[in-house]
């Protein structure tokens, strides 16, 4: 062993639930909501208040919707049971075992109670790919090779191509077209953003609309695995079973967002179109207008000729 891993082994390319590639996103919006709030003081008036609630939103909105095709707990499941560790032995470990299903793939982890059990330490992560351009049964058969514990790959076999569950291709389809519905609401998040930094405010909210509805059918689609039926995971005596995620509900929760504050604009922009303008800032300042001249200068020549 090398600090505890075999050292002919890669070590697990992704985490259970945030990656790289979601701390880097995180990252990202974070700096740009950190630069808004170092010109936020410039700007005057109730308007500095109306600045920080669209910019912090609207930012929140755009780092959840990236920030969801990389996360891996759509769907999530526990359950804790004594079962085998490796084939061909009668040895029996209590176990953690998880299930983390994402648009791309799943992870299962496995972690004993205690860690530190028959000599070993039981607390493994294995991620196995299911999105367009990767091999799951390669990385399957990579986990045989490895010779991970028996109830990883007991998991990892039901969401294989050869599995009689035949949920495989359900998974895969259905992550793909909703990762591809994320990105479309991520298109059409940004031109809301630019709609609403022009007069043109009613558009942004219809925009703000359509952003709410890409993100409620990516829902559906992740949603039609569940048409068909899942094959019980059976560890020891218990039963793995799996339920939406954090991820799956807070994309619910910024769907019906958008879809509140689309509706609301439009609403203002037929009800009380003054307010809106205001509350983005683009209210017309006509004081000038009526503003009279400070002083005035006549001739008088042309007064007494009654010009």
């Amino acid at each position: 062993l090398f600090d505890g891993v075999y050292p002919f082994y890669p070590q697990q390319r992704k985490a259970a639930v945030f990656d790289i590639r979601t701390i880097i996103v995180i990252v990202v919006f974070l700096t740009l909501a950190g630069s808004f709030l170092l010109i936020i003081p410039g700007i005057r008036g109730r308007a500095r208040l109306y600045w920080t609630l669209r910019v912090l939103l609207s930012l929140f909105v755009g780092v959840v919707i990236v920030v969801v095709q990389f996360t891996g707990d759509w769907e999530t499941g526990w359950v804790q049971a004594n079962t085998s560790y490796k084939s061909f032995s009668h040895i029996q470990v209590n176990v953690d075992i998880g299930l983390h299903i994402g648009l791309a793939g799943m992870n299962v982890t496995l972690r004993g109670n205690p860690v530190n059990q028959i000599n070993e330490t039981i607390n493994y992560n294995e991620h196995f790919p299911w999105n367009f351009g990767a091999d799951y049964d390669r990385s399957y058969s990579e986990g045989l090779e490895k010779g991970l514990p028996s109830p990883i790959l007991y998991v990892a076999e039901k969401f294989s191509t050869q599995s009689p569950c035949a949920v495989h291709r359900q998974y895969r389809i259905a992550g793909h077209y909703a990762s591809a519905m994320l990105w479309v609401a991520f298109c059409t998040w940004i031109i809301s953003n630019i709609l609403f930094s022009m007069p043109v405010l009613v558009y942004g909210g219809y925009m703000l609309l359509v952003t709410g509805a890409f993100m409620i059918f990516s829902l559906l689609s992740f949603s039609t695995v569940r048409n068909s039926p899942m094959c019980l995971i059976q560890i020891g005596t218990r039963t793995l079973h799996v339920a939406y995620g954090g991820s799956f509900w807070l994309m619910l929760a910024i769907g019906l967002l958008c879809f509140v504050a689309g509706i609301t604009i439009v609403a203002m922009h037929h009800l009380s179109l003054d307010l809106l303008k205001a509350f983005f800032d683009l209210r017309e300042d006509k004081t000038e207008e009526y503003q009279e001249m400070p002083e005035i200068f006549v001739n008088p020549h042309f007064v007494n000729k009654g010009l």
